[in-house]
């Protein structure tokens, strides 16, 4: 076993598990707040969208939007095909988006504070080079 996936794993965790903190006080979880992020990122998406942006399975995108929508951060239409739900953020949550993308800054800068913006942009290549498929 290569004990990168290992590493990789751990600090996933440990990021989804620190930010948790810092969203708490939004009523948000880590996985909520991608949901979030990504719809604010393209203002109106459809679930597919969504599943499609974020590597996760339907199922789960569904439910996490239901209960954004039922604590009233985002909204839903129909698409053109009944079975399409149009997902947008609601009027509360374009208010409160800055205040929520502030405290994830502060929380990225601190996370980052060990690495120079050279070391972060490398890390980001050799993420974007790790692959399933042979993209290159």
């Amino acid at each position: 076993m290569n004990p990168l996936f290992h590493d990789i794993f751990q600090k996933t965790r440990l990021l989804s598990k620190e930010l948790n903190l810092v969203l708490k006080k939004y009523d948000l979880f880590a996985a909520q707040w991608t949901v979030l992020y990504c719809v604010h990122l393209q203002d109106d998406m459809t679930l597919t969208d969504i599943c499609k942006y974020l590597n996760v399975e339907a199922p789960t995108v569904t439910r996490t939007v239901n209960r954004l929508e039922t604590l009233g951060w985002l909204t839903t239409q129909e698409g053109q095909d009944r079975r399409e739900k149009i997902v947008r953020l609601s009027e509360e949550a374009i208010v409160k988006f800055p205040e929520i993308k502030a405290s994830i800054i502060q929380f990225e800068n601190e996370f980052l504070q060990g690495l120079s913006n050279d070391e972060q942009a490398l890390l980001r290549e050799l993420l974007r080079k790790m692959s399933k498929e042979s993209e290159m």
